[in-house]
């Protein structure tokens, strides 16, 4: 609201203002308004014109009442008349009072939108820059499709003043962030482009923000920008504070156009032109020397601004990637941060440098600052950036520093802040086997976790230690020695019981002979511990102590009396009562032969990654993202079983919406072999159907139709990006949930996911209602999202709706299109009916148009256990005794539309000697019998 000065002369608003500061409680607060209220009525519906004064004053009143939490319901015509005074204070109110209080429903817009056309059209400049200030305060679509198409054109006239160019450059961008589609692309996209040689440095401002925004999604219209970019910044970086006197702060020229300029260019790849590249890479090294000098100023404002170009410097450098020397150079310079006394550029130059810890170039000069990042993971007070130092330390790790990094967090994790308990125990886990040479270390490793922070010892962790244990022989009697002396401890976590119940029960053997660990000294131990334990440990124990029937036979009494007891015998939980009452009947009835034979040692697992690899992928951090390219920077580094398990983590909780599709499992230690592939990270909620392989999978279009049948799979893989599907369907209406799954170790930007259906600009008719929820635009690496669409079908349709995917990745936009798979005979419901009911039904759909027929050759075995499959996955009932030819099939459904129900009755015919089919379709509409016919011929 502009200030109440003389020349104003609203002195009654003032006088309002006064009265309302000076009520003594909020009901005199209340009477004073309402008093108003019906002051500013009466005038407005008084027979007296108001002259354009008294509606300003009025109308300020009224926003100023709204201001204070009251509803103002009148008063938006007199605000709207305002818009067409030529007195730029009363304009201004008007359209002040029209930001803040219409809303974009209003019957109002279309003479606001009137008023403002006017405005654009009128050549002042301060009457079009009000007008494009309420467009993009307002920002609704209707507003939107009235002007998106003048405002390019006046941000590029060649008459326009700066201060217009800037607005509408501003303006755009809000239109464009609200509805992207409706901002057209053209000509003026290339003449954008040259705001940036502009000569006012706020419309350039202006200008670098809009295409950056617009780059995003269109980079090869805007790629000239980089050109114009360097060369911009060039100039900025190179000249003196007193060039720029309007736009230097705090002796920093035009800090915030620096900024938004490093942020543009990061858009992009390095420059091709080996011109352009060196000016930039000169303007960079600029920056990077200006860093060193001594401030010019002891305020906080100068050393913020001149450290905000910096790190956008640093980020650019790292983006690019291909310049040594400046990696080098940027990792000196942040590690002249880490010991600031300002905890905010800490915290930045680690984050900063677990990014450079990445990289080829620059990971030796990381590692260099060791000392002072495990000085700040002790001494730091803000748990923020002890965080980022622990992820520090996990980025720069490798063979050389492994076992100073995994000892020192682990000192740390005894006095660690609860919250990042977990995060840093994934860490140490996956450093400890990713670097391990040792075995013994590993071990004592693990066991000291568990020992330290067993409450935050996942599940992955433990199965973990099992199987590399499990697989090394060499290992196997020192695991069992150490994990016997840890069970000794009076306090002694779950955990380790569990890992100690397993491996004694296999390996236990190999320390018998010890008298301080014979058998019966064993049990002893470990049943000491059962009482203490939930129900999933003391069933492992129990598995244990039949397992020491077979390798120790002198305790098989003390061990069938613990079975025998009540306590097991009529345990309240049926799975410790059925362990005990089979395996005491296992030991009595049992041959020794037998019993060697089912109880037997366990197997070496199936060589695989991690699981606790993935878990930690899907953990928000900068060093759980790039300690996974370590690859890059160290070849010979490889898990210590050296390969990969595609569907790593099904150990965590799914949420409950993937719950309700029965995608919970709780896996055993020893999970069955999974094919390997060091491309799918991701978790494999799709039990019918594998991943496919990246570069291997099949195309987009045979992806679609393999869906017609099914409900669960892959829709599309490729290196970076996998999409899965899982569905349900219920008379005319379905469920789908997309998971997109980020296969790559970078984190994908503005991720967009939209659900169009192609028929809707065509027909004007809806055919399918689908409401999508919203995915966050961020999908970490390795990590997965879930999208929920719910789905109606409304009538009948042949084309399936389009999932239109957008991201940024490593920078470069990615866009893809695919079908969704929701076709007609998704919303079948199969119908059983007698032979006689049928061919009267088939005689009933008789005429020409009703029916589809095709006859084809089969382009896969002539299988009828799989072509029965197919047709009952395609959604109609099989009949039985029909059809006099046994082996034709018939079947019969209904396709259930809200607006009406389609009778589909099918008859395929195999002719085996010939390898061709033949299908008949019949139903009450034409299109449908055709493209039911078509649809399902695809699928032999």
């Amino acid at each position: 609201m502009p200030a109440v000065s003389k020349g104003d002369g609203m002195r009654g608003l003032a006088v309002f203002i006064s009265d309302i500061r000076n009520c003594k409680s909020k009901e005199a607060e209340i009477k004073r308004i309402n008093k108003e209220l019906a002051n500013i009525r009466s005038k407005f519906k008084g027979d007296k014109a108001l002259d354009g004064y008294s509606k300003k004053k009025y109308v300020c009143k009224l926003l100023f009442i709204f201001l204070l939490g009251h509803d103002i319901d009148f008063g938006h015509m007199e605000a709207v008349n305002l818009l067409s005074s030529n007195k730029y204070t009363e304009k201004q109110i008007g359209y002040l009072f029209i930001s803040v209080l219409v809303n974009s429903n209003s019957e109002l817009i279309r003479l606001i939108n009137n008023a403002i056309k006017n405005d654009l059209a009128s050549r002042n400049p301060t009457f079009m820059c009000l007008a494009l200030h309420c467009i993009a305060n307002v920002g609704s679509r209707e507003m939107g499709e009235a002007f998106a198409a003048d405002i390019p054109r006046i941000l590029v006239a060649g008459d326009s003043m700066d201060s217009v160019k800037q607005s509408a450059a501003l303006c755009l961008l809000r239109l464009y962030k609200a509805s992207p589609d409706l901002v057209p692309m053209g000509e003026w996209t290339a003449r954008v482009v040259h705001l940036l040689n502009d000569q006012h440095m706020g419309v350039v401002t202006a200008a670098v923000s809009l295409i950056t925004c617009l780059c995003k999604k269109n980079p090869d219209d805007f790629k000239t920008c980089v050109s114009l970019a360097v060369s911009r910044l060039s100039r900025i970086v190179s000249s003196a504070s007193t060039d720029l006197q309007d736009y230097t702060y705090y002796f920093v020229p035009a800090p915030w156009l620096s900024v938004k300029l490093l942020r543009l260019l990061q858009c992009y790849p390095p420059p091709e032109d080996a011109a352009v590249k060196g000016r930039l890479v000169e303007c960079l090294e600029t920056v990077l020397n200006k860093a060193q000098e001594p401030p010019k100023s002891k305020k906080v404002q100068h050393s913020n601004a001149k450290n905000a170009i910096l790190f956008e410097t640093i980020s650019l450098i790292i983006h690019y990637d291909s310049e040594p020397n400046l990696l080098v150079r940027a990792c000196n310079q942040l590690g002249q941060f880490l010991q600031h006394r300002e905890t905010n550029l800490r915290y930045l130059a680690l984050e900063s440098m677990c990014t450079l810890a990445s990289s080829e170039f620059s990971h030796e000069a990381v590692k260099t600052h060791i000392d002072t990042v495990i000085n700040a993971l002790k001494t730091e007070r803000d748990v923020s950036v002890r965080q980022r130092a622990a992820d520090l330390l996990y980025a720069m790790c490798d063979r050389s520093n492994a076992k100073q990094i995994v000892s020192e967090m682990l000192r740390y994790l005894e006095t660690a802040d609860y919250a990042i308990r977990e995060e840093i125990v994934l860490k140490v886990a996956i450093l400890a086997e990713k670097y391990a040479v040792d075995y013994s270390w590993y071990v004592d490793t693990i066991l000291n976790l568990i020992r330290i922070a067993g409450d935050y010892v996942s599940e992955e962790v433990w199965y973990r230690v099992l199987q590399i244990v499990t697989n090394r022989d060499d290992v196997q009697g020192y695991a069992a020695k150490t994990v016997f002396e840890a069970l000794q401890a009076p306090a002694c976590h779950e955990n380790m019981v569990k890992v100690g119940g397993y491996i004694l029960g296999e390996f236990g053997n190999l320390i018998a002979g010890d008298p301080r660990s014979s058998p019966p000294v064993q049990f002893s131990l470990l049943h000491s511990k059962f009482h203490l334990c939930s129900v999933a440990t003391r069933a492992l124990l129990l598995s244990t102590y039949i397992k020491f029937i077979n390798l120790f036979p002198e305790t098989k009494a003390t061990i069938q009396g613990v079975l025998r007891a009540g306590s097991q015998l009529r345990n309240a939980d049926v799975e410790l009562q059925q362990r005990a009452v089979e395996y005491l009947t296992l030991s009595s009835v049992a041959s020794t032969d037998v019993l060697a034979t089912v109880l037997e040692e366990m197997p070496p697992f199936p060589e695989r990654e991690s699981s606790i690899l993935a878990k930690l992928k899907r953990k928000k951090g900068p060093g759980a993202g790039s300690a996974l390219d370590d690859s890059r920077r160290d070849p010979s580094s490889h898990d210590i079983n050296g390969g990969v398990e595609p569907t790593p983590s099904t150990v965590s909780t799914p949420s409950p919406s993937a719950d309700l599709l029965g995608l919970r499992a709780a896996p055993p230690p020893a999970a069955p072999p999974a094919p390997s592939g060091a491309g799918n990270l991701l978790v494999d909620v799709f039990s019918d159907s594998p991943a496919a392989q990246p570069g291997l999978g099949p195309s987009p279009e045979e992806a679609f139709l393999r869906f017609v049948c099914r409900n669960n799979g892959v829709l599309f893989e490729n290196q970076l990006l996998q999409i899965g599907v899982k569905s349900e369907f219920r008379q005319n209406l379905g469920r789908m949930y997309l998971f997109y799954g980020n296969k790559t170790s970078v984190q994908f930007q503005n991720f967009s996911p939209t659900v169009v259906h192609p028929g809707d600009l065509q027909t004007h008719i809806l055919s399918l209602a689908v409401q999508t929820k919203r995915v966050a635009s961020q999908v970490d690496g390795g990590a997965q999202v879930q999208q929920v669409l719910n789905i109606e079908c409304l009538r009948d349709f042949l084309t399936p709706p389009l999932l239109s995917v957008r991201f940024r990745y490593g920078g470069a936009p990615q866009s893809l299109t695919l079908k969704l798979p929701v076709t007609i005979n998704k919303f079948f419901q199969p119908t059983e009916m007698a032979a006689q009911d049928f061919f009267q039904r088939w005689k009933q759909l008789s005429l020409p148009q009703q029916e589809a027929q095709k006859i084809f050759k089969a382009n896969h075995p002539m299988d009828a256990e799989v072509t029965k499959a197919k047709l009952l996955g395609f959604g109609s009932a099989l009949l039985d005794n029909v059809d006099p030819n046994p082996e034709n099939f018939v079947g019969a459904g209904i396709i259930q539309t809200k607006a009406l129900q389609v009778g589909c009755l099918l008859r395929l015919e195999p002719n085996a000697q010939a390898q061709m089919y033949r299908l008949t379709l019949r139903t009450s509409k034409e299109p449908v019998s055709r493209h039911l016919c078509e649809l399902l011929a695809q699928q032999f």
